[in-house]
């Protein structure tokens, strides 16, 4: 059963609604220790003091803040957690707004909110519901680990998210970048017509089932391997040629033209399927139903085509 990383209530006028956080993502990176190649064993840090080259106990460590090369303002570090605000217990929603406003950008870590109580549960699916209904996000401050941030409570698969944000001066702004372009010039309409034909012959539909982390599971494999005792070749990856395109129309002309060609082959092999799915079904539905044969010694009478003789 999944433990509640954070209990309190989402408050927002006179209402208050009792809710638990729940992680909503797991990460699945792989972690590795340092070892001494000849013994094995675990390789371990020291906090050493670099003019001295003395190792320094925990307790004889301050915190400084460099102002200047070589300049700091000193803390005790009991001064610093005097100033960290305190965890609070609950979420003050002070404004709604709309959820396609929120650019992606803003997002850091999202929790899942469950009912605290039995007692909660009515008000925690009205709310729900309402949010779902008008798609909005509400948008407040929670303390978590000594850690004020700023929280969006929002409508998601027919439960409720709290995803942490980052505030509007943490974000930075694209026209700080020099090296990034923003709206200038409108491309050749040509160029424009053909990059829209390879995003439409890209597009579908959104299943992040479909990406795999190709990276990990391959590392995870090599792993169990070794530990299996098997001889693991890693195979040299051919370099990067490069992303440079030398004639743009040319490599979009291309890839659409191979877009084209993949679609028309599945499309055929499907057309191929149904075809002969149809043809097995109407092989089956046309048999014919076995004769009858007539009841034993019952005669079949015919009638005669030849002409009467008259008598004389």
């Amino acid at each position: 059963m999944a433990r509640a990383v954070w209990s309190g209530s989402i408050s927002f006028g006179l209402v208050n609604v009792g809710v638990k956080a729940y992680t909503a993502v797991r990460d699945h990176t792989v972690h590795f220790h340092q070892l001494d190649k000849k013994s094995g064993s675990r390789i371990g840090n020291q906090k050493i003091a670099k003019e001295t080259g003395r190792k320094v106990d925990s307790d004889k460590i301050e915190l400084g803040y460099e102002i200047a090369k070589g300049r700091y303002v000193r803390f005790d570090p009991s001064e610093i957690d005097e100033l960290r605000p305190r965890s609070t217990r609950s979420v003050d929603v002070s404004d709604f707004v709309d959820l396609a406003e929120i650019d992606p950008i803003f997002y850091q870590s999202t929790y899942w909110l469950g009912p605290s109580d039995d007692d909660a549960t009515r008000a925690y699916r009205l709310l729900a519901a309402a949010m779902e209904d008008t798609q909005k996000v509400g948008i407040g401050s929670v303390v978590m680990r000594n850690k004020q941030y700023l929280a969006a409570i929002r409508p998601l698969d027919g439960a409720l998210a709290m995803s942490t944000m980052r505030f509007a001066d943490e974000v930075v702004d694209v026209a700080d970048l020099d090296d990034v372009p923003t709206r200038g010039s409108k491309p050749a309409p040509k160029e424009l017509r053909m990059a829209e034909q390879l995003i439409d012959s890209l597009s579908s539909e959104w299943k992040p089932e479909r990406y795999h982390d190709t990276f990990t599971e391959e590392l995870e494999k090599i792993i169990k391997a070794k530990d299996e005792g098997k001889d693991v070749v890693i195979e040299d990856q051919p370099e990067d040629a490069g992303a440079e395109v030398i004639d743009l129309m040319a490599a979009l002309e291309a890839s659409v033209k191979s877009r084209s060609t993949v679609k028309r082959t599945t499309s055929s092999r499907t057309t191929s399927k149904r075809t002969t799915s149809k043809r097995t079904t109407r092989k089956r539905t046309t048999r014919k139903a076995p004769t009858k044969k007539p009841a034993a010694g019952k005669r079949t009478s015919r009638k005669s085509t030849s002409p009467k003789k008259k008598s004389a």
